[in-house]
């Protein structure tokens, strides 16, 4: 994986620690996600995500397991302690990995920068923020 020495490397993992991964350099964009799958993914009402390369990704301790949850998507997860790790649809978005960024160690430092699925929203989750809507 070629990085310079400059860019940033963010670590994170699973709950249990069986997992760990290194994010390189600056991530594509950073995400609220509001659709169903992801909901039934997480048990939550929204999802954040953060988009990088693939090829900026690695695992360094264990490899997440993965499922097809749907037609040409991956969803990795943690197989001894069920954390979700990421989302991947190779198809819809070719060489990209989607990682949660509560996996993140410093979760704090990804700034969202949209919504998406917005219409699929749980009616009770009020968001107040003006970030786009798609």
């Amino acid at each position: 994986m070629p990085s310079k020495s400059s860019d940033p490397v963010r670590t994170g993992g699973c709950q249990c620690t069986a997992v760990r991964f290194e994010a390189h350099g600056e991530p594509k964009w950073t995400a609220y996600c509001h659709c169903r799958d992801c909901q039934r993914q997480t048990a939550a009402p929204v999802s954040l995500y953060t988009g990088f390369v693939r090829d900026q990704v690695r695992f360094v301790r264990g490899q997440p397991a993965a499922r097809a949850s749907s037609a040409g998507v991956e969803r990795g997860f943690c197989r001894d302690c069920g954390t979700p790790l990421y989302y991947a649809a190779p198809e819809r978005f070719p060489g990209e990995i989607h990682l949660f960024v509560a996996t993140f160690d410093a979760p704090a430092g990804f700034a969202p920068q949209s919504h998406v699925y917005f219409e699929e929203r749980l009616p009770g989750f009020d968001v107040r923020d003006d970030l786009p809507r798609r």
